[in-house]
């Protein structure tokens, strides 16, 4: 965003004094052009100032949003979507063109676009993303102003909530914003402001005038700022702290249940962790039910697949092989795997491992590094930046990362094809032609059911790989001042500004 849309910071309208909304978002921001944001971050601020064909209500669920309405033919195959008359912050009309455009170059090679690989599912996208084929041979065609037809590679149900992710955005146009509000200034490191946007076209009904986007990589102290009043919201929350919210501020801790896996990336092109019985190792000996019971204590699941067991369709999925055995007998196999591959208390392993500087980063890393020498693994924890973390990842600079996934849309798929090869996000450097060609197979199949057995027989063929440690399926931790309204609990964690007052 600094660099290709460094004009943006240059564009501002006045701000409304009528209120103001501070909220505390995590990380700070790496970009704010959708093409490259990924983060949740990222996306909750994008969420505020583009708006795609659809986009999120108060409880995350999509609704139509530049598309006043859509059809879609019986074979799931072709959707058109017919927009609104929309204009962008600089009075300019928002054009089928503009998200023809947009999508274009999210694909385009040359973009490097991390989120890329959300437009698959439309016909050609993965191709042009390989470079096989030209962003024009992209299966989106605008005959008109106001019409967009998209031909998809295979059904999606769920384009709907797809196509509210900001990747899928309208290419932004000089500096200007088709969302309820635009960007007025971002201090590094301090704060982003934005203003509301007296074009969009709801925007008779958005209530708040300024919202200020404060990075909160510190949770306890974001906690401390809440009480002071300096923050109406919160997220995330310290695990630590939770106990005495429930008991002293109830009204305004929310945990929901979320389509949300925590996991340890293992970088599989490294030599040492190339080998099956490492990566085996360090899986068996990682004591999920203890960090998600003592550790934790937030009522979350242990994971022992990629795909949580709520996803939708997705019931019965695979696990891990070792999930019904008891953990000091895996610790005895996991010593055994690890003498095997030729490691023991006089020649040990050792591994980085790259958190995140959050509280809970830092507590479960320690947690880790504790039971991996248990199998003669000495684990070196790096504690950097989020942005650093995420972009060492990205560039496979790293052994072990902690990262988390949380679901773009209510399906496997956006868990699984994190791991398919040529995918930005596949962070693990993981390729298996098998895998590939399993996930192949599942996104051709139309029968929901039969779909959902090919795409558990691919997560099998993973799980067995272990690109990942898969930690546990984690909730979502949120606190809101009594003084918002209009804040409804959702499994995705999206809250709108747009949706919000204050009272």
């Amino acid at each position: 965003m600094r660099a290709a849309f460094v004009g943006l910071l240059l564009f501002a309208l006045p701000a409304s004094a009528q209120t103001v909304l501070n909220r505390g978002n995590g990380f700070e921001p790496d970009s704010l052009d959708p093409a490259a944001a990924g983060s949740q971050a990222e996306t909750n601020i994008l969420g505020d100032l583009m708006v795609g064909l659809t986009t999120l209500d108060a409880r995350g669920k999509p609704i139509p949003g530049m598309a006043e309405r859509w059809e879609v033919s019986k074979d799931g195959l072709t959707w058109t979507f017919f927009l609104r008359k929309a204009q962008w912050s600089d009075g300019m009309p928002v054009t089928a063109r503009d998200f023809v455009s947009g999508w274009r170059r999210v694909l385009d090679p040359k973009t490097a676009s991390r989120t890329a690989a959300m437009l698959w599912t439309i016909k050609s996208a993965r191709a042009i993303s390989s470079g096989a084929l030209p962003p024009s041979a992209l299966g989106v065609k605008a005959p008109d102003a106001r019409t967009i037809v998209v031909a998809l590679e295979y059904p999606a149900p769920y384009l709907p909530e797809l196509l509210a992710h900001p990747s899928a955005s309208p290419l932004p146009r000089k500096g200007a914003f088709n969302g309820p509000y635009i960007l007025k200034s971002w201090r590094p490191n301090d704060h982003i402001t934005l203003v509301k946007n007296p074009r969009f076209y709801d925007a008779a009904s958005v209530k708040i005038g300024t919202v200020n986007y404060f990075p909160t990589a510190d949770t306890l102290a974001a906690l401390r700022r809440l009480r002071a009043g300096e923050l109406d919201m919160q997220t995330p929350l310290p695990s630590t702290q939770v106990a005495w919210l429930r008991q002293n501020m109830p009204q305004a801790l929310h945990i929901m249940p979320s389509l949300a896996l925590s996991y340890v990336a293992i970088n599989v092109r490294d030599p040492a962790l190339r080998d099956i019985r490492v990566r085996r190792a360090l899986n068996l000996v990682y004591d999920r039910e203890a960090v998600a019971r003592k550790v934790m204590k937030l009522n979350e699941i242990p994971a022992y697949a990629y795909v949580p067991p709520h996803t939708a369709g997705y019931r019965g999925g695979p696990v891990l092989d070792f999930k019904a055995m008891p953990y000091p007998a895996r610790v005895a196999l996991a010593r055994r795997l690890m003498q095997d591959a030729g490691y023991g208390p006089f020649n040990k392993l050792r591994l980085t491992y790259a958190v995140a500087s959050s509280p809970d980063s830092r507590r479960l890393a320690a947690v880790f590094q504790a039971m991996a020498r248990q199998v003669h693994v000495d684990v070196q924890i790096q504690v950097t930046d989020f942005q650093i973390t995420l972009r060492n990842m990205r560039l496979g600079q790293y052994q072990l990362a902690y990262t988390d996934w949380l679901a773009d849309y209510d399906d496997a798929t956006t868990f699984l094809d994190l791991l398919r090869s040529g995918n930005p996000r596949n962070y693990a450097g993981y390729r298996n032609p098998e895998f590939d060609a399993a996930m192949g197979r599942a996104e051709r199949q139309p029968d929901p059911a039969k779909r959902a057995t090919l795409l558990q027989a691919a997560e099998k063929i993973a799980l067995a790989d272990m690109p990942w440690l898969p930690i546990r399926y984690r909730s979502q931790s949120l606190a809101v001042s009594p003084r918002v309204g209009g804040y409804v609990e959702n499994a995705g964690n999206v809250n709108r500004s747009r949706w919000l007052w204050i009272k």
